[in-house]
């Protein structure tokens, strides 16, 4: 089975235009060579794919008829990724998410005026008796010769 049609049949990748496009990409290799959307799969490679920022290795036990259900996939392919590789994802999600849930879009309005709180500081604020903010006299520092 071709490449392309085994990373699609296995559900690593959505489409197998999407596949054939990360493999011209030189993202996708077996062994130690990049390979094109021909390559011949066999029972016992090791696949090494680059996707999210991570290389997920993942070896061939049985090459599938055709496309399959998620829960065949363990069937068919054994991930040994290391997990170091995975530990930099989490991080990565994690450091991603400090500000605002995933899903939660744009500010509102309010959190607009939220943070609008914070960024304010003394100086913007409003000065009624400006003689105590440029000084006791009511003159600036550079008039003073």
């Amino acid at each position: 089975m071709r490449i392309d049609k085994f990373l699609w049949s296995i559900r690593f990748y959505k489409t197998r235009s999407v596949s054939a496009d990360e493999i011209k990409k030189n993202r996708v290799s077996i062994g130690n060579s990049v390979v094109k959307s021909s390559k011949e799969v066999k029972e016992g490679d090791v696949i090494k794919i680059r996707k999210n920022q991570i290389e997920y290795k993942i070896k061939v036990i049985q090459i599938p008829k055709s496309r399959i259900g998620a829960k065949l996939v363990p069937l068919h392919i054994k991930d040994v990724t290391d997990k170091d590789q995975y530990e930099q994802l989490m991080m990565r999600k994690m450091s991603q998410e400090y500000y605002r849930n995933r899903g939660e879009g744009r500010p509102t309005k309010k959190d607009r005026r939220d943070m609008d709180g914070y960024v304010e500081n003394d100086v913007t604020a409003d000065f009624t008796d400006w003689d105590d903010f440029f000084g006791e006299d009511g003159s600036d520092a550079e008039t003073k010769d």
